[in-house]
């Protein structure tokens, strides 16, 4: 799925919905007995840090990676580098596997979500704008990806991707 949102209907860091969020996610994971884990590159640690802003989070948080770079992809996630040269840090393999990733390297985990994006304000392309992101979810093995675009500057757009991403693992666990 590819989607665009206009600056105008776009969370900020503030958002208030975004710590709603984390209230439901906590309350499915612990329901399920399961934990979480992140793999951010775009966002840089701001799921985990919303996630862990929570207290009692350590009940269902089980860790975060932050793999910003290519390398760490590599090698705290086991992203394959060809994959990565074939497709792109920010595409739906790597998203995929960012995923699987945190699965297999956070051992207690069922959940994971991971993201990888251009958040600007350059390094975009015309196949892959600022503002593009992959999402990765991982629940319970079963492995969802989607592609978003979001509009507005840097801190508009990684907003935009914690709050899709929580927001959809909500959903996803709540089915």
């Amino acid at each position: 799925m590819d989607s665009s949102f206009s600056s105008s209907t776009l969370p900020t860091l503030a958002d208030h919905d975004t710590p709603a969020l984390v209230v439901a996610l906590a309350g499915l994971l612990q329901q399920k007995g399961w934990m979480l884990a992140t793999a951010e590159s775009c966002t840089g640690g701001l799921i985990g840090a919303a996630c862990t802003e929570l207290a009692g989070s350590s009940a269902w948080f089980e860790r975060g990676f932050i793999t910003y770079s290519n390398e760490a992809k590599t090698e705290l996630l086991g992203v394959d580098a060809a994959v990565i040269a074939a497709h792109g840090a920010v595409s739906e393999p790597v998203a995929r596997a960012m995923a699987t990733g945190a699965i297999a390297h956070s051992s207690p985990s069922r959940v994971a979500l991971a993201v990888t994006g251009v958040a600007g304000p350059t390094g975009g392309t015309p196949d892959k704008p600022v503002g593009t992101v992959w999402f990765g979810w991982s629940v319970d093995g079963d492995v969802r990806t989607e592609r978003r675009r979001f509009d507005g500057d840097r801190a508009t757009v990684r907003a935009a991707t914690v709050r899709y991403a929580l927001q959809t693992l909500v959903e996803l666990l709540g089915r």
